[in-house]
């Protein structure tokens, strides 16, 4: 059964105070909501006054999976008492089960692991180029890639170049060169932007950051059509909509898509250690070498022994069904909300963005107002919230939620 937080309205003291003590010394890159966490099981959070919280962006994905999820806490417990940490230099023996249980979940020869999700997606920028140069047969330096608008794929200084959002690009040039946008969704736009010197279309199959932002149907479809007939890698940044977010293993899976590489991370770690990867076939991966790219911490034995949990963890098909099943009650519930406080909404299995009503405040009052309430969201752009559950929430749990949301929405 559900236990309903204190509901005061009233901050306790020594969240306030760890809160600004926090704030003090701290870069302030983020500006997060005052609540101060120290505890976490499936689907809810405790803070150090010992208040309640529902969870409803499960970590931007990366808690996919819950809280202290019991076999991901074994496998790190009892590789923690084993070897944690090699380094590339040498072959650890998780390394290859790791590898070779990615791959064959997504269907490809290869994995390179790396840690964070802005590191793959370099990675795959890297091999992309490489793969230009050596098998397509651009001339050196001239390999270019085309992104989407509204696209979020990271803050290095390379992926804030290709971004459209002032906040994360002001300020941070000058940007590598290389890079091509089109709008999200419009083929003819992709078609056209198209060169001989193209190598690559990097794109998210649902854009999460953006807000949900889902693509008209066909459009993946008719992405991976025009990179195979031009001889383009279609690369699919998968990092939040991946690993059973959207009811399938990924989402360009609700096409029957599969792109030459696939760029993973967040609950690849099940949110126990930070792992990413790029997965693909070997003529495209297979064109690096030793010392063109690596990572020191990138497969390490802990890492890698969290990710085969992951992947045991999806092959048994129970993430996907669930983010299917309650992703229908997110639907129905949001869908009895728009003009109750939504303008609109987005739902690809237990994944959705809503758009608040400006005349209700913007996003981060509305999650102010939830938090009150108990539960944790997180807006993004405007007036724009993004949920994201666990995908182990119970069915009541959601629902209570959804009825805190109608409230702050009132």
């Amino acid at each position: 059964m559900t236990l309903t937080p204190d509901r005061t309205g009233i901050t306790p003291r020594r969240t306030a105070a760890e809160f600004a003590r926090a704030e003090q010394r701290t870069a302030h890159n983020y500006h997060p909501l005052p609540v101060v966490l120290s505890h976490g099981e499936g689907a809810w959070v405790t803070d150090v006054d010992g208040r309640r919280y529902l969870d409803l962006l499960a970590g931007y994905s990366a808690l996919n999976f819950g809280h202290s999820q019991p076999r991901l806490l074994t496998a790190a417990r009892r590789q923690l008492d084993e070897l944690t940490l090699t380094s590339r230099a040498f072959v650890h023996d998780r390394f290859a089960d790791f590898c070779t249980a990615l791959a064959d979940l997504c269907g490809k020869d290869l994995v390179l692991p790396m840690n964070t999700g802005a590191e793959a997606v370099e990675t795959a920028i890297k091999v992309s180029r490489k793969w230009g140069y050596e098998v397509k047969g651009v001339a050196p330096g001239a390999a270019r890639i085309v992104v989407m608008g509204g696209n979020f794929h990271g803050r290095t200084t390379t992926i804030v170049g290709f971004s459209d959002d002032a906040d994360a690009r002001d300020g941070f040039g000058p940007f590598t060169p290389g890079f091509d946008v089109v709008p999200y969704g419009d083929i003819a736009a992709l078609e056209a932007a198209l060169t001989p010197d193209t190598v690559a279309v990097l794109l998210e199959p649902i854009q999460g950051e953006g807000g949900v932002i889902i693509p008209p149907e066909g459009w993946l479809r008719e992405v991976r059509t025009l990179c195979t007939q031009r001889r383009v890698l279609m690369v699919a940044d998968e990092i939040q909509a991946g690993l059973g977010r959207t009811g399938r293993t990924f989402a360009c899976d609700h096409e029957g898509v599969v792109p030459d590489l696939y760029v993973l991370g967040k609950a690849l770690g099940g949110g126990v250690v930070p792992v990413s990867a790029v997965v693909g076939d070997r003529d495209v991966l297979g064109v690096l070498r030793p010392g063109q790219h690596g990572s020191t911490f990138g497969g390490n034995p802990l890492a890698c022994a969290v990710g085969i949990e992951v992947v045991s963890l999806l092959r048994s098909g129970e993430p996907q069904a669930r983010a299917t099943e309650l992703g229908g009650v997110l639907h129905e519930r949001l869908a009895a909300m728009v003009g109750r406080g939504l303008t609109s909404f987005r739902v690809r299995g237990l994944w959705a963005g809503l758009d608040v009503d400006p005349a209700l405040g913007t996003g981060r009052e509305v999650c102010e107002r939830l938090l009150v309430r108990g539960v944790l969201a997180k807006d993004t752009h405007g007036s724009t919230l993004r949920l994201a559950p666990p995908l182990v929430v119970s069915s009541d749990d959601l629902h209570w939620g959804l009825d805190q949301l109608e409230g702050a929405l009132s």
